[in-house]
């Protein structure tokens, strides 16, 4: 495909200006969101991920690693990736020097899926997920009827393994940073095991981690502890969706809730907090909406990221207007290997395709999405 801008608008667009991120120099604010592809053969990352991930990079760019597990407990789907051993550090090595060798910044995803897991392709298959529950969780289907992955009731953690669990994400921080990652995001967004805690449309507890909110985010913000502990605040983010539905978690105040957790966050001075928007109550379905996430974004003292089916124009409208440091693109990026370059261009962008989203295939809607063409 041959593409003729019309005219370079490089500097006067909102998502193109540089951003510093506390040691971090951004060329731009377009950030590479979490994509789960399940393209991690039995959890370890593959040769492919190389290239998926170094076609997403450009210098100064900013680029959030696949959501990543824990520990061998916490395998909720089959090939996604882990970071809890040195087969899998080793596994990563490769593919953060290839964004580093393009200049990137790259954080690492740390999950635990907690009830949200298809345990029966585990070694411990029949044994129950945990949570901070003993509901079970609705399938995961997909928006054309295919049913993902179905869950068993899971097992109600009891008080004292949920700092065991805490315990993990410490490692596999630590682990992830001698992969050479620059960073960690903690996944504490829909509907996966902090989560779990935080929204009382399933936290139905009765200890200190049940019940307000302040002891609903006591999880959470003991995972933020550990690991600002093992690698530095300025090291660590923690991605949340207080207004999201998705997977059975609503929350019966969830502005509240994320205004908590915005505030608590502060004592920690962990770098950003990726939000997810209000308008994406489920995953797939974008809707008009009378709250903002503006609240949260005063209330956090750090660099604060903003994600939810943002196109070009919301997403320069939402830098323009100091909604947001950055915005976290993920269809788009999937898509659109040069998005940056597109957004920079005002030029066509690759539709995604959505039956390729997971299959195991490390080409096909993988690393064969076209890039555009210039003619400079």
């Amino acid at each position: 495909m041959k593409y003729h801008p019309k005219e370079k608008m490089e500097g006067q667009i909102p998502l193109l200006t540089p951003y510093k991120m506390a040691n971090f120099q951004l060329a731009h604010r377009i950030v590479l969101a979490p994509l789960t592809r399940f393209r991690s053969y039995n959890s370890i990352p593959q040769s492919h991920a190389i290239l998926y991930y170094s076609q997403r990079t450009t210098k100064g760019g900013f680029l959030i690693a696949e959501a990543t597990i824990i520990s061998s407990a916490a395998q909720g789907f089959k090939n996604v990736p882990g970071i809890w051993s040195k087969e899998h550090i080793d596994a990563w090595k490769p593919i953060v020097d290839a964004v580093h060798a393009k200049g990137g910044i790259f954080f690492c995803q740390l999950w635990h899926p907690g009830r949200v897991s298809d345990q029966s392709f585990e070694p411990n298959a029949g044994l129950s997920p945990v949570s901070s529950t003993d509901k079970k969780c609705s399938p995961l289907i997909e928006s054309n009827g295919q049913v993902l992955a179905e869950f068993l009731p899971p097992r109600r953690l009891n008080t004292s393994e949920i700092s065991i669990i805490a315990n993990d994400f410490r490692i596999a921080a630590r682990n992830a940073m001698e992969a050479g990652f620059d960073g960690v995001e903690i996944h504490g967004a829909h509907g996966y095991l902090i989560d779990q805690f935080l929204k009382d449309e399933i936290n139905d507890r009765s200890d200190e981690y049940g019940g307000s909110i302040e002891n609903r985010c006591r999880f959470a913000l003991e995972v933020v502890e550990n690991i600002v502990n093992e690698i530095g605040a300025n090291r660590v983010g923690i991605r949340l969706s207080p207004f999201s539905n998705y997977m059975d978690s609503g929350d019966s105040n969830p502005e509240a809730l994320g205004l908590y957790m915005a505030k608590s966050l502060n004592k920690y001075g962990i770098l950003y907090c990726h939000m997810v928007e209000p308008r994406m109550e489920a995953m797939e379905e974008r809707s008009e909406c009378t709250v903002s996430l503006e609240p949260m974004r005063d209330a956090f003292n750090g660099v604060f990221i903003a994600a939810g089916g943002y196109e070009k124009e919301d997403g320069n409208d939402a830098i323009a207007q100091n909604r947001a440091d950055l915005v976290a693109y993920g269809r788009l990026f999937l898509a659109n290997p040069d998005l940056p370059k597109r957004f920079e261009l005002d030029a066509p962008l690759n539709k995604h395709n959505r039956d390729t989203f997971y299959t195991e295939d490390p080409i096909l809607g993988y690393t064969d999405y076209p890039f555009l063409e210039t003619i400079v």
